[in-house]
């Protein structure tokens, strides 16, 4: 049941903040004062609209950014709950999938399946841009010794890498080519064991009830928002490591 009844009023905006912005705030400023709480459902995309004074679409990107974010889980038929608190390390630093298959004297190769133009809110992705800006999209199948060994799924901003949808990706990792044309200022990765969809345990040739390591990575190049990726790996022949230097 939702708790709207229980809930503060809405915040003010601040200057310049985006309306979608302030509901993100509202939630998560809610959980961290825990009058909504792990397993809550969050008002409904409707009650926000009244709430906010807002449109659909401005209360839909909100509950899709916070979900992808992992603050919210949706549940097909139900609504939208607080999710569980899950624990996180760091990952210092990830090597490119061509340099980590050849440093092991293996094969690497690759197949593209999809290079597309789309456009933000046609599928769910979190890049903070306005609804309906165009990305770029790339789904791309890495292999070992012709081994299926990492699915990359990337969403990229035209403003970082014009030409990207003119790259041969069978050729170049599409994130080796990304660091090249624009420099890479932040980062945030998270990793999680899921189980996959028919696609992506198709494309991995998964045994059933397989999990899959997922790699979720942003991006940021200067002020804007560069890159969305999810990389997923078969979960009983990968793992991550991270190497750690100090001074």
């Amino acid at each position: 049941m939702s708790k709207q009844a229980t809930l503060s009023p809405v915040l003010p905006a601040l200057p310049g903040e985006p309306a979608y912005l302030r509901i993100k705030r509202w939630v998560v400023e809610h959980i961290g004062h825990r009058r909504l709480q792990r397993g809550d459902q969050v008002p409904s995309e409707s009650e926000l609209v009244r709430m906010f004074g807002v449109s659909r679409m401005t209360a839909h990107r909100a509950l899709r950014e916070l979900t992808a974010e992992q603050v919210l889980r949706r549940v097909q038929g139900l609504g939208t709950f607080v999710a569980e608190p899950k624990v996180a390390s760091t990952v210092v630093a990830i090597r490119s999938i061509q340099a980590e298959i050849e440093s092991r004297g293996h094969r690497y190769s690759s197949e593209v399946l999809k290079l597309e133009k789309t456009r933000l809110g046609e599928s769910d992705v979190p890049l903070a841009l306005p609804d309906g800006a165009p990305l770029f999209h790339a789904l791309v199948l890495h292999k070992e010794n012709g081994i299926p060994l990492q699915l990359e799924d990337r969403y990229v901003n035209p403003e970082i890498a014009p030409d990207f949808l003119k790259q041969d990706f069978s050729m170049v990792v599409p994130g080796d080519y990304l660091v090249s044309v624009s420099p890479i200022w932040r980062a945030e990765h998270s990793i999680e064991a899921v189980m996959p969809n028919r696609q992506v345990a198709r494309l991995l040739k998964l045994k059933a009830d397989e999990p899959c390591l997922v790699l979720i990575r942003h991006t940021w190049s200067g002020n804007l928002p560069a890159t969305f990726a999810r990389l997923f790996h078969p979960g009983s022949r990968y793992r991550f490591t991270a190497e750690i230097q100090t001074r």
